[in-house]
């Protein structure tokens, strides 16, 4: 994509991923969280599915390759957009697909509303890093204890979901999950949380 740059490519399901060293490389593990996402989907009220911090697009794309809908999938990082754009041609899913580079509280206009929100925000506590030198920083910098964006996602999710719709956030540790959830939710209710081998999946959803 740039003079010196080099792609890379990853098997994510049934998806080829394309990404490079300043976009986090895919961890298949995620592809569990494009599974769940998909089954809510396919219960989800009619409307589009919003993806908060999509990386190189993977998670998103899988579940809309596996349910199709609409997909909305928001940045800060214009490379990563760049990413997902090419990722969802690869796919043959490029007409579901709108990206948007920005930050997750000024991409969004306040009258849209989704059926589901997938989001993967940066959750490694800053202090923490350092032990992870082949992730770029701003990728997995969560702030202080790793929730900064993790919590800017929940606001967004909170103000765009559709009624009877999903929120699918994934976070590093139980800790966190707990921590997260002993604040204000902004009128989601926490479903389930489902503990991986690579983090943690939380379903919080909006009352019917």
């Amino acid at each position: 994509m740039t003079s010196g740059i080099s792609t890379e490519s990853i098997d994510f399901g049934p998806l080829q991923i394309q990404y490079d060293d300043r976009v986090l490389r895919p961890r298949p593990w995620t592809a569990q969280q494009s599974s769940w996402a998909a089954e809510l989907v396919a219960a989800a009220p009619d409307g589009p599915v919003l993806e908060l911090c999509c990386g190189a697009g993977h998670i998103g794309l899988l579940t809309v390759a596996l349910a199709a809908r609409p997909l909305v999938c928001v940045d800060a990082s214009e490379v990563a957009c760049d990413y997902t754009r090419r990722n969802a041609e690869l796919a043959g899913l490029a007409a579901l697909v709108e990206v948007r580079h920005g930050r997750l509280e000024e991409a969004l206009d306040e009258h849209e509303r989704f059926a589901v929100v997938i989001a993967d925000p940066p959750w490694v506590p800053r202090a923490q890093v350092g032990r992870y030198p082949e992730d770029p920083v701003t990728a997995i910098d969560g702030g202080p204890d790793g929730l900064d964006l993790a919590r800017a996602c929940l606001r967004v999710a909170a103000a765009h979901l559709l009624p009877g719709g999903s929120a699918l956030l994934q976070v590093g540790t139980r800790a966190q999950v707990d921590r997260l959830t002993g604040e204000p939710l902004h009128g989601l209710e926490l479903r389930e949380v489902r503990e991986l081998d690579g983090g943690v999946l939380v379903r919080l959803d909006r009352p019917a």
